[in-house]
C-alpha cells in the first residue's frame, strides 16, 4: 500500500502570481484574544478591558494584530510549507488596514511574489509570499510580506537520506 503523508510544497512546486486560498477559516474568540494577549505580556486594554475598549473609537475589543499574523500565517502552513521550509528569513510590509474583532472569521490566501535558488545554501530556494487576511465580510484585516528558506524537492530528498 503506498502512503501520503500530508505536507507543504516544495520550493519547485510554487508558482509567482498563483494565489493559493487556505481552508478552513478561523474564528477568533474572545478567549484566544485573552489567552494569546496574556501569554505574550501584552497588558494592552484594548485587548483584555472590554468596558474600557467600549469607551475608544471602535467601541469593543480588538483581537491582538499579533495574533491576527500569526493566525494568518498558521492558515498557510498546511497548505503550502509544512516540512518543506528550512527557516523563516524575515517579515516586512506588515499592516492591519481594518480591525478584527471577538466573533470575527480570518479567511487567509497567499500569493508567490518571486523566488530563487539559494546561493549559499544547495537544495534550497528563498521564497517571498504575500500573505492577505480578510474578514468574513471581505474585509482586508492584515497583509504582510515574508520571506522563508524552501527546501526542493531533490535537496530535501538528499537532506532525508533519499525519501521525501
Amino acid at each position: 500500500m503506498r502512503e501520503e503523508v500530508q505536507q507543504g510544497l516544495y520550493y519547485d512546486d510554487l508558482e509567482p502570481d498563483v494565489r493559493y486560498v487556505h481552508r478552513p477559516g478561523r474564528t477568533m474568540t474572545e478567549a484566544d484574544d485573552v489567552l494569546f494577549t496574556s501569554v505574550t505580556m501584552n497588558p494592552q486594554a484594548l485587548h483584555l478591558d472590554a468596558a474600557w475598549a467600549a469607551t475608544q473609537p471602535f467601541g469593543k475589543p480588538l483581537v491582538n494584530s499579533m495574533l491576527t499574523l500569526a493566525t494568518l500565517v498558521g492558515l498557510s502552513v498546511a497548505h503550502l510549507t509544512r516540512g518543506t521550509i528550512v527557516a523563516n528569513l524575515g517579515f516586512t510590509e506588515v499592516a492591519f488596514p481594518h480591525p478584527m474583532f471577538h466573533g470575527d472569521t480570518l479567511y487567509g490566501s497567499t500569493t508567490v511574489a518571486g523566488r530563487r535558488l539559494s546561493a549559499s545554501r544547495p537544495g534550497t530556494g528563498v521564497v517571498t509570499l504575500e500573505h492577505t487576511g480578510h474578514n468574513q465580510d471581505g474585509d482586508v484585516v492584515a497583509r504582510a510580506t515574508r520571506t522563508v528558506l524552501m527546501w526542493t524537492r531533490e535537496g530535501h530528498a538528499q537532506q532525508e537520506g533519499g525519501t521525501t
